[in-house]
């Protein structure tokens, strides 16, 4: 028997390879056997090829050489069949019916070599491939050209560059690595561009879903979006209100995610806190909700955001990152902790993000877990009285004096709870 099976687990693993043929021949058959000219493959083909495969595989496994053959035997089979039938007048070929066939006929050796769930995973990818077709050719259509072009960059500043960045410090004057400020780009970058996405393509539905999506983003960008929106509109929209507070209430969970991916011990101990702040201010919310709601909400147009992944915003927080990290690095030197935690306060004023991955990484050594999670806190609640202002800027203090309030409300629990972790 092949790799010492024995025969009772070799006809187990070809009974699973014989079931998932037939699995994927169901939903070969739903699809492509609707049309005029039928493709080859389906319920009855599938399960053939895939005995086929296994026979001649078994019967030559060093050498392959069967199963080769009967590959070739296969492709000129289906050569044949779409020659003949784009020869009538059918549609052009598609790529996908002769794949499906070569993975059915690649099931049996599969099953004997390699770990049983890679055939499951192969199978149930190629039916959700085949019934997703219609869903994923809209889907190309409505992503821009620019987008797929900007992702491509993405993908090679992630998967070329950061391989060949130096992981040494290359200053004396921080620990921090030309690697880990790569890292913490592509970090913060991706978890912006899913949250992107979902907001650019998912359909809206009220407020909340896209203040949910836009916090994960950019509570602050979220914040002057809606606080813009309140103001053009005749009368106070009170989910409007909400949506500006859960936007703040994402933004804590979203610190403590991207804290996670490189400090687990600071992740830990920010978690009941962060988690504290988000359900104070979503209980805010929802006491401004059920106190407001109109009989007939509006829903907020889509919330415009800009797309994380252009190089140019990449190179800008790859830019601050370093400045802020060396920043830390020299306050704690020279300051000690309270030089960090004012620090803190003053990177609240803009993008946080730099200021939080700088001291997750260990820009401020010396310091206590708890003295950094102090600081995280601080540069949070900072950096939700400037969404106050925003708001307050951008939407008037008649129709955005409420949520700015609750931001402010929000910004005083954090610099209490920060004030209790902060190192006794």
């Amino acid at each position: 028997m092949y790799k010492g099976l024995t025969p009772l687990e070799v006809a187990d693993h070809l009974a699973l390879a014989l079931a998932l043929a037939v699995f994927v021949g169901l939903a070969f058959e739903g699809i492509y056997k609707r049309e005029p000219h039928a493709s080859p493959g389906g319920i009855r083909t599938f399960p053939l090829l895939s005995v086929l495969g296994a026979v001649l595989f078994l019967i030559d496994p060093p050498s392959l050489w069967p199963f080769l053959v009967g590959l070739g035997g296969v492709a000129l089979w289906l050569y044949a069949h779409l020659r003949s039938e784009y020869a009538r007048g059918g549609d052009r070929p598609s790529l996908v019916v002769p794949a499906v066939n070569v993975l059915a006929y690649a099931f049996g050796p599969t099953a004997l070599t390699q770990p049983l769930w890679l055939l499951v995973a192969a199978a149930v990818a190629a039916v959700l491939l085949m019934e997703s077709r219609e869903s994923l050719h809209r889907l190309a259509q409505r992503v821009p050209n620019d987008e797929i072009y900007t992702l491509g960059k993405f993908l090679i500043l992630v998967g070329v560059i950061l391989p060949l960045v130096p992981d040494r410090p290359v200053v004396p004057w921080t620990p921090i690595t030309p690697w880990e400020v790569w890292l913490a780009l592509v970090a913060v970058s991706s978890l912006s561009y899913v949250s992107y996405l979902m907001q650019r393509y998912l359909p809206a539905s009220g407020v909340l879903t896209p203040s949910i999506l836009g916090g994960a983003y950019s509570s602050t960008a979220t914040t002057v979006a809606l606080a813009r929106e309140q103001k053009a509109s005749e009368a106070a929209r009170p989910e409007l209100t909400v949506g500006i507070v859960i936007a703040t209430a994402m933004m804590y969970l979203r610190i403590d995610v991207v804290v996670a991916l490189f400090n687990r011990p600071l992740a830990w101990l920010l978690l009941p806190r962060v988690v504290v702040l988000a359900a104070f201010a979503a209980a805010i919310a929802l006491w401004q909700w059920l106190r407001g709601r109109s009989p007939t909400p509006v829903a907020p147009r889509k919330l415009p955001v800009s797309n994380p992944l252009q190089l140019s915003a990449a190179v800008a927080f790859a830019g601050l990152f370093v400045l802020v990290t060396l920043a830390s690095s020299w306050v704690r030197s020279r300051f000690g902790s309270p030089g960090v935690y004012v620090l803190g306060g003053v990177a609240g004023v803009s993008d946080i993000n730099p200021f939080v991955l700088s001291l997750a990484q260990g820009s401020a050594a010396g310091m206590s877990v708890a003295g950094v999670g102090a600081a995280i806190l601080i540069a949070a609640a900072s950096n939700n009285a400037m969404n106050a202002v925003y708001a307050l800027a951008f939407g008037g203090a008649r129709a955005c004096l409420k949520p700015a309030l609750a931001l402010l409300a929000t910004a005083a629990v954090g610099l209490g709870l920060a004030l209790l972790t902060l190192p006794h």
